[in-house]
């Protein structure tokens, strides 16, 4: 910056200044989030049921579209119990307290201070005053100072601070959203495993039954041993891969006892023998709608806006810099202070002006243009990467829901051809050749069906996440809102003081519990969660 233009941009920002300097003139670039041209509808179309008007918009408990009365138990303790989403809620509250500590810098800091000293001089110093070698000073005083803020660099900060905030507010959100639907995506796992080993079960019952009759037609001299030795290879290789289904359940059910914040050696899911999920309609809204929706997208905007202020910050650093102070007291050679001759007062203030610097601050400017398109470039991956995470949810759902179909009428044809390939062997008509190829091919698509139908329900998790899972940006909280106290509080110095007053849980009355969480066991899901010890008081 040359100093003519740092002389016409002093005369530019000194019109916009009131006589007594309570105004300031703003030097951070005019902020307008960037626009995109977004397609008209979404390219894929899940096939779900037509939706009636009232379901127009996911809920914010989205996982109650599965109608699974355990998975909603579970996924409310693990929005007041998970210690990775009361982290995010910590990193939250953090960001307010910055707030408050960027807003202290535009109000005068006043304080108070006193001394004392008892002095003796050495009876051999040199040009010594006769008389007393040893004194007493006593002072107080008083100290004032501001800097007033012409060019908004301290209004900047505090605005990058709000923003700040509600980005972290944004990235509750966001970690709330996905460890919810991790939660929901391992509970469909497991129950998938519950179905699969259902069917093994059965499986292994009936091929026990067919190595009976082997056994049987071998006594009667109408089978070979062959038939006997396939029948047994054919049970003993289903029951080890019931005990390999069975070990990924367990690591399942110990990666939902952490999301509950359970202790996995004793927490337990007692098992089902179906999946009992409800197929869901999820209302994707219009792309434009997205933008709207999704935590990520609005804590990279957050974001893109905190860059924009630290240009304002940058700029502020060409211009002039004013400081007030004052102070006053008394000083005596006692304790005689109570007088007007032994008071004293000292005010002043100061300029200071750049000139040179060796280009420090120039690369400071450059460096925040090029974080703030750096931050411009991430929001625009962000979004596009939003978009492609709906459409392949989209894709998933569509595909996943008509191979389901196919397999459930494979399943009924299998199961119908091992019956009758059996009974073609007790008569002795078929060989079991025949019923053991029936047996495999019943078994393979049973349990590829329950794959693929684990596979379309956690699509459907993950849809609804890409989606934003029912959360709007007006659930951030405004830039006054992220303020936590006022200049005057000095309370709770000893203990946390308890969090209120924003909403990013979208329940406002419920955020305090994201400090003090209340627990809660599911009906059917058992296990010791885990507990700090003394963790509301401070040393």
């Amino acid at each position: 910056m040359t100093l003519p233009s740092l002389r016409r941009g002093i005369l530019t920002c000194g019109s916009a200044l009131s006589v007594l300097g309570l105004s300031a003139c703003d030097l951070a670039p005019a902020y307008h989030p960037p626009t995109f041209i977004v397609p008209a509808s979404w390219h894929g179309q899940a096939p779900f049921q037509t939706a009636t008007p009232a379901d127009n918009v996911l809920p914010t408990n989205w996982w109650t579209v599965l109608r699974d009365p355990l998975l909603n138990d579970m996924e409310a303790r693990l929005t007041s119990e998970n210690p990775d989403l009361q982290a995010a809620a910590e990193r939250f509250i953090q960001a307010r307290a910055l707030v408050v500590k960027a807003r202290s810098a535009l109000l005068p800091h006043f304080g108070l201070g006193a001394g004392a000293t008892d002095n003796k001089q050495s009876a051999d110093r040199l040009f010594r005053y006769k008389g007393n070698i040893t004194e007493t000073d006593e002072e107080y005083h008083g100290l004032a100072n501001w800097e007033p803020d012409f060019w908004s660099e301290i209004r900047n900060h505090v605005r990058e601070r709000k923003q700040y905030a509600q980005q972290k507010a944004a990235d509750f959100a966001m970690s709330r959203l996905s460890l919810q639907a991790e939660l929901a995506s391992d509970y469909v796992e497991l129950r998938g495993y519950d179905a699969q080993i259902a069917i093994y079960k059965q499986s292994i019952g009936y091929y026990q039954k067919a190595l009976q009759i082997t056994q049987n037609q071998l006594q009667n001299q109408a089978a070979p041993r062959l038939d006997v030795a396939r029948a047994q290879a054919q049970l003993y290789s289903t029951q080890a891969s019931e005990l390999d289904i069975e070990a990924a359940r367990e690591v399942t059910e110990h990666a939902i006892a952490v999301l509950t914040n359970a202790a996995p050696s004793s927490f337990h899911i007692a098992p089902t023998q179906v999946m009992g999920f409800s197929q869901p309609h999820i209302p994707t809204g219009l792309p434009s709608e997205l933008l709207q929706r999704r935590p990520d997208i609005a804590s990279a905007e957050r974001n893109m806006a905190q860059a924009n202020r630290e240009i304002g910050i940058a700029r502020a650093a060409f211009y002039p810099h004013v400081s007030i102070m004052a102070g006053g007291g008394f000083a005596q050679n006692g304790f005689d202070l109570a007088n007007l001759a032994n008071s004293l007062w000292t005010y002043g203030a100061s300029f200071e002006l750049p000139i040179f610097e060796g280009g420090l601050r120039r690369a400071e400017l450059q460096r925040s243009w090029s974080a703030y398109r750096e931050t411009r470039d991430e929001y625009r991956g962000t979004v596009l990467a939003a978009f492609r995470e709906v459409e392949d949810g989209l894709s998933r759902t569509d595909r996943l829901n008509k191979e389901n179909q196919a397999l459930e009428k494979a399943v009924d044809a299998t199961l119908a051809t091992q019956q009758m390939t059996m009974t073609l062997y007790q008569g002795g008509v078929g060989t079991y050749l025949e019923a053991i190829f029936a047996q495999v091919q019943t078994l393979e698509t049973r349990i590829h069906q329950i794959e693929i139908a684990t596979r379309l329900y956690q699509a459907d998790v993950n849809l609804i996440r890409a989606l934003g899972g029912g959360w709007n940006v007006k659930s951030l909280p405004t830039m006054d809102q992220t303020l936590s106290m006022d200049p005057l509080q000095y309370d709770s110095l000893h203990h946390p003081a308890p969090v209120g007053g924003v909403d990013i849980s979208q329940h406002p009355e419920n955020f305090e519990n994201l400090a003090n969480p209340a627990p809660t066991t599911p009906a059917a899901a058992t296990g010791q969660q885990l507990r700090p010890i003394n963790t509301n008081t401070m040393p």
